[in-house]
């Protein structure tokens, strides 16, 4: 299950990768768990009013509820991958799992919102391992021609997960109320942790050198790696939190439907991480992020001008949604090339500066747009940062990298 002192002969045999079958089943295993966990990012969210109700909090202590779980999901990403790394994905998988339920638990039998805002805190630590968990066994397991698709499809996953809530909360909240909702949501994990350890085949991590530390944080291409993480996925949930307020202050759409085109951002990734995958098959590492950078920069820079229709903001959102995933599979694909003996962990450290980037960008739209009384700022500085980051992507390694030390 982990990472074990074989001889070379062995060490061999467990370097090789799965046959084309168990890749498909390993594939499918890995996107029910990214499914499952990412599903409590935001499970939360549409129950805040129910919760405010019953618990006595204004908005502001609900958006702490999100801040809590992504704050520990990002400081888990390297220690996580760290665990991942020695103790193999099967096993950490497992715990993190049974970690994440527990949080739903104690969720469905919180008495207070402190009670809340703690095992939001808690279930992050479960989700962030469950990240890089999956992104190694992913990378070990399907290594090969197909391993930027099954990639791109465990990234999809994980936005589905997320896009899930956004519809199915509401439903379970009218039918059951805001705790069996809770209770539902640690059933789905438990499923996903049983079929994890009946169906999942077994990979072993190959005994490649860990390589120092320190090394892999201070490696260039890993920050580059970090800066388009920054860049796409980091800017996309900027975009889809403030876009829906653009909509509704700035061309009174109704929140319901201004909801629904920000939640496109997120749910455009099911399509467009898969997507990525199978390009990269087809197309150079920086070519797929030139474009990628440019979607995203030309649709921020569509949601400037103070009048914008509906079917502007739709296509804005549109090209957001499609830009923010086509590289995903291709950068944690070479992050984990970049350092074998480490990759789980190198694979969290490039998702965590992706993290930051949404802890800090969502305020400071927030604050510039309190400022200068609009978006039109902010959304261009969005565009200018991604503008920015395509002059740092001549500077990535072209051709796939030998292994680090």
């Amino acid at each position: 299950m982990g990472v074990t002192n074989a001889s070379p002969a062995s060490s061999k045999a467990a370097s090789l990768p799965l046959s084309a079958s168990a890749q498909v089943i390993a594939t499918i295993c890995g996107c029910i768990v990214a499914f499952a966990y990412s599903a409590n990012y935001t499970n939360h969210a549409p129950l805040a009013p129910a919760l405010m109700r019953e618990f006595s909090f204004n908005n502001a202590l609900a958006g702490f509820l999100t801040t809590g779980i992504f704050l520990t999901h990002a400081g888990m990403q390297i220690p996580g991958g760290y665990l991942v790394d020695r103790f193999g994905s099967r096993r950490m998988l497992l715990i993190a799992l049974l970690w994440v339920a527990a949080g739903n638990f104690m969720m469905a039998a919180a008495g207070a919102y402190w009670q809340l805002l703690c095992c939001k805190i808690f279930t992050g630590m479960g989700t962030g391992v469950c990240f890089v968990g999956g992104a190694r066994y992913i990378h070990e397991g399907c290594r090969g021609p197909r391993l930027n698709v099954a990639q791109g499809f465990f990234g999809g996953s994980i936005q589905m997960g997320a896009g899930f809530v956004i519809f199915a909360v509401p439903l379970l909240y009218k039918l059951f109320g805001w705790r069996p909702t809770f209770l539902v949501c640690a059933g789905m994990v438990l499923v996903a942790a049983i079929i994890w350890i009946a169906l999942a085949p077994a990979v072993e991590f190959p005994a490649a050198p860990p390589g120092k530390f320190h090394k892999m944080l201070l490696a260039p291409q890993l920050w580059y790696l970090g800066l388009m993480q920054m860049a796409t996925f980091g800017i996309s949930l900027v975009v889809g939190s403030w876009v829906v307020v653009l909509l509704i202050k700035g061309m009174h759409i109704p929140a319901t439907k201004a909801g629904m085109v920000g939640a496109l951002v997120l749910l455009l990734g099911i399509v467009s991480r898969p997507l990525g995958g199978y390009l990269r098959r087809h197309m150079g590492i920086r070519p797929l992020f030139i474009v990628s950078l440019l979607m995203i920069a030309a649709g921020c820079l569509m949601l400037v001008p103070s009048s914008i229709s509906l079917a502007g903001a739709l296509t804005a959102v549109t090209l957001i949604g499609l830009g923010f995933g086509l590289p995903y599979a291709a950068m944690f694909s070479r992050a984990g090339m970049l350092f074998p003996g480490r990759a789980a962990a190198a694979m969290g450290f490039v998702n965590m500066l992706g993290i930051i980037m949404i802890l800090a960008g969502a305020p400071l739209v927030g604050h510039l747009a309190d400022l200068t009384g609009s978006f039109k700022t902010s959304f261009t500085l969005l565009a200018g940062f991604c503008l920015v980051t395509c002059a740092v992507v001549p500077l990535i390694h072209s051709e796939e990298p030998s292994p680090a030390a």
